[in-house]
């Protein structure tokens, strides 16, 4: 097995290019243009995570967002925010065919935010993400999404358009502990499997080209619940910006973009908070982040 490369990501170019991938607004679009997300988690105990990552999706820019959630935290969910369309159906035993006509209204399915570790539900969601799979419906797995996977792996092995976001111990899990073996096991993934591992240094890995492109240091000490949803939720609007401008590699741009991203929203919050800060501070930061790193150009 050749060694893997190690590439350090040139964040100049970075962001010249995700300017080009954004899209630019116009009157002649329409409602849904800019993306329609989905994402498919939320239980009682955990409401916040489907929020955090529905409402950065709409935040950055794309125009609809979808949670699909466990009927007890439906009307939690739909309180936290009136621009989100709830559907209180992971728990319905034909949760599959209520799911399933959306899937086609929709352009980027998060999986995983608050999902929980209920068998019945695990299983619906799996059944979910197979579907996905089938439609080649670009998907981002995040959370207790990765954890079915642990059983599942040979679900994602050889399909395309598939982002996967485990923080440390969630890449551990998946891949194991021996980089040797990690690296043999992602190289079974295929070359439409592209993984966002977080940490103080995010790190992304393209498996089929034996590649991982490190981010440099961001953000702050500060780590509390609901950044990883940020994240999985901003990468979603990005990445289908990325399919959609026909740039090589778009789930690496998108993955790079949102990594940086995110960063950037928790050292703004944490300026403003120290360690007080919270997920929803950073929310309330996306819109100036956004606006001076990807819109504004060089000479302003």
């Amino acid at each position: 097995m050749s060694a893997i490369t190690e590439i350090p990501v040139h964040l100049p170019k970075l962001l010249a290019l995700f300017k080009t991938v954004v899209p630019k607004l116009s009157n002649n679009k329409y409602k849904g243009q800019y993306g329609r997300i989905g994402v498919i988690g939320g239980s009682l105990e955990y409401t916040g995570a489907p929020y955090f990552a529905a409402i950065s999706s709409l935040r950055v820019g794309a125009d609809l967002a979808h949670v699909f959630c466990h009927s007890n935290a439906s009307a939690i969910i739909k309180s936290y925010s009136p621009d989100l369309i709830v559907h209180p159906v992971l728990d319905c035993a034909d949760a599959v065919e209520k799911i399933t006509p959306w899937l086609e209204r929709l352009h980027v399915i998060v999986i995983g935010p608050g999902l929980g570790r209920e068998p019945g539900i695990l299983k619906t969601a799996s059944n979910i993400l197979k579907l996905c799979l089938e439609v080649k419906k670009p998907v981002v797995i995040d959370a207790d999404g990765l954890f079915l996977l642990n059983d599942n792996y040979d679900l994602i092995c050889g399909q395309r358009n598939v982002i996967l976001t485990p923080n440390v111990m969630e890449f551990r899990r998946l891949f194991g502990e021996e980089i040797n073996a990690a690296r043999q096991k992602m190289s079974l993934l295929g070359d439409g499997v592209v993984i966002l591992e977080k940490g103080a240094n995010d790190k992304i890995y393209i498996p089929q080209a034996n590649e991982v492109h490190t981010m440099p240091l961001g953000g702050s000490g500060r780590r509390c619940g609901g950044q990883g949803d940020l994240l999985s939720g901003s990468l979603a609007t990005f990445f289908y910006w990325s399919l959609q401008s026909n740039e090589p590699n778009p789930a690496l741009i998108a993955a790079c973009a949102s990594s940086y991203f995110v960063k950037k929203l928790n050292l703004a919050a944490f300026e403003k908070l120290g360690r007080s800060l919270l997920a929803s501070d950073m929310v309330k930061e996306i819109p100036a982040i956004f606006q001076a790193e990807f819109e504004k150009s060089d000479s302003q």
